[in-house]
């Protein structure tokens, strides 16, 4: 399987990928991104990577000792996704 055009969003295109392993699979998948230097798709892998890392993050298998969004309290919750206005007016 080849990504020739990549999605912006990740979980699309993760969705593709599986979607190579059905159930009952018996043939090794192999997936390959097809992305050039300097191009939009370069662009795209790094926002990709960026967006990935952010998810595993916050909603994370907490593996490394994350807590994760589902197991957030209220008051936490509301911390995580409030807007700083200081980092917006900044940006």
């Amino acid at each position: 399987m080849i990504h020739f055009d990549r999605w912006w969003n990740p979980a699309i295109e993760n969705q593709a990928t599986d979607r190579a392993f059905r159930i009952g699979q018996k043939k090794n998948v192999l997936v390959h991104k097809f992305i050039c230097r300097g191009t939009v798709e370069e662009r795209i892998d790094e926002m990709i990577a960026a967006k990935s890392q952010v998810a595993n993050q916050a909603i994370g298998e907490g593996e490394s000792g994350e807590v994760l969004l589902t197991e957030m309290d209220n008051d936490t919750l509301l911390r995580f996704v409030k807007l700083d206005l200081n980092q917006v007016a900044d940006g």
